[in-house]
């Protein structure tokens, strides 16, 4: 019998991207990569040992950007509810974890090393059980919950935004400076990604983006 991964990731990326006239976010070019393609190499890169999309309305479109990875793809048919129903969907598929990150395909330019320096913060603190990196004082993603933050998570009704947990959870909430500023860049229209895109690339050195024929 396969033992249980002790950490694992959920991609969220069951939107309908209608600011971006139905185009799915997911599939937003970051160098050489699709975005959802990029965030599910960081978290194989990271030792992730398992990682789940969960997709809604573009699952046709999102699936081939995954094809050939070890990333399952869980349909929610229920996306229209609310971000936390998908987050939901994939605690569902992801089963009895340790820890879980949650990265959601709207901020797709945070860096692999937010991901190491979030685990080993919560390697160093087993009080706290949300691990929120910070920029300059702002809270962005991705984010680690370690497993008794799930119950609470279910308990949310689907269209409740996940940060309603800040404050009930107070001091078990740990946050996590990082010198990441793709923790904030959260892609929600074009001008957004444009400007996001732009700072990356001076921050990475990427040259123009990749675009598909």
């Amino acid at each position: 019998m396969a033992s249980r991964p002790a950490s694992a990731a959920v991609i969220l990326s069951a939107g309908a991207s209608r600011r971006f006239g139905g185009r799915p976010k997911a599939l937003l070019p970051v160098g050489r990569e699709v975005a959802i393609a990029r965030l599910a190499r960081i978290c194989a890169e990271a030792g992730l040992e398992r990682t789940v999309a969960v997709v809604g309305p573009h699952q046709a479109a999102i699936a081939p950007a995954l094809a050939g990875g070890a990333v399952e793809i869980v349909p929610n048919e229920r996306w229209e509810a609310g971000r936390t129903g998908s987050l939901q969907a994939g605690l569902d598929a992801v089963g009895d974890v340790d820890e879980l990150l949650v990265w959601p395909v709207d901020h797709p330019f945070a860096d692999g090393a937010t991901i190491d320096t979030l685990r080993a913060a919560a390697r160093g603190d087993p009080l706290a059980i949300w691990f929120l990196p910070t920029f300059r004082g702002g809270g962005g993603h991705p984010i680690l919950l370690r497993s008794p933050a799930f119950e609470h998570v279910r308990a949310l009704a689907p269209s409740a935004p996940l940060r309603s947990l800040l404050a009930p959870l107070g001091p078990q909430v740990r946050r996590v400076p990082v010198g990441d500023a793709g923790v904030l860049e959260n892609v929600d229209s074009p001008d957004a990604y444009e400007a996001a895109l732009e700072a990356w690339r001076q921050r990475s050195g990427e040259g123009e983006p990749w675009t598909a024929a």
